[in-house]
């Protein structure tokens, strides 16, 4: 079980300094949609320059151009690149043979997927590598979180692996770790702590 910490609203330099905090309790250092749109593919070069042992995703939440916009964070450095599971299904093919190219891995985002067992069971047939329930952040508020949508998905996949996001904390970490998903992203629990790297290492025992 992988713990994936993600960044979107901070500086390069802020990004550092928390990575610098935290990198031993981590796996995979998420350049969240914000972060692309704000600095491009730079951040993704810099962490995988400055952090080799760490596994950089770049969330692009492709959902056109699947395997050109895909290439063009496997250029860059990226280990695993996400689609939305909402794209047709070239487009998730495409991204699919970037990913081979490159040596990367795909994760689809099933950020607003309505038909989601149906979807899933789609989508690992395409060969993706991770199938992440996302509860977006604009109704986390209303109290949804994504572990009801995490049985669903573990229940259907067959090839690809889980993954979960969408306000994980630590109060929630343990009913995530007893259900399993391969990869669990962490966002603002870490980054908004007031003891970041204590935070980090608190929630990596979880999972262990």
């Amino acid at each position: 079980m992988k713990l994936q910490i993600a960044l979107d609203t901070l500086t390069i330099e802020e990004c550092i300094s928390l990575l610098d905090e935290t990198k031993d309790y981590v796996d995979v250092i998420e350049v969240g949609t914000p972060f692309i749109i704000e600095e491009g593919m730079r951040p993704v070069r810099e962490f995988k320059k400055r952090y080799p042992g760490l596994e950089v995703l770049a969330d692009a939440k492709i959902m056109d151009a699947g395997e050109l916009e895909a290439e063009c964070a496997f250029k860059a450095g990226a280990d695993i690149v996400t689609v939305l599971g909402a794209s047709n299904d070239e487009t998730v093919l495409g991204a699919v043979k970037a990913a081979k190219k490159y040596g990367g891995k795909i994760m689809i985002d099933m950020i607003a997927v309505k038909n989601l067992a149906e979807r899933t069971a789609e989508l690992d047939a395409m060969g993706v590598d991770y199938i992440c329930v996302h509860t977006a952040f604009d109704v986390q508020a209303s109290g949804k979180n994504p572990l009801d949508e995490l049985i669903v998905v573990n229940q259907v996949v067959k090839q690809a692996k889980s993954a979960v996001a969408g306000g994980v904390k630590l109060a929630t970490i343990d009913d995530i770790v007893k259900e399993g998903a391969e990869i669990v992203v962490v966002g603002g629990a870490i980054s908004n702590a007031a003891d970041r790297p204590a935070m980090a290492r608190e929630i990596k025992q979880h999972m262990q």
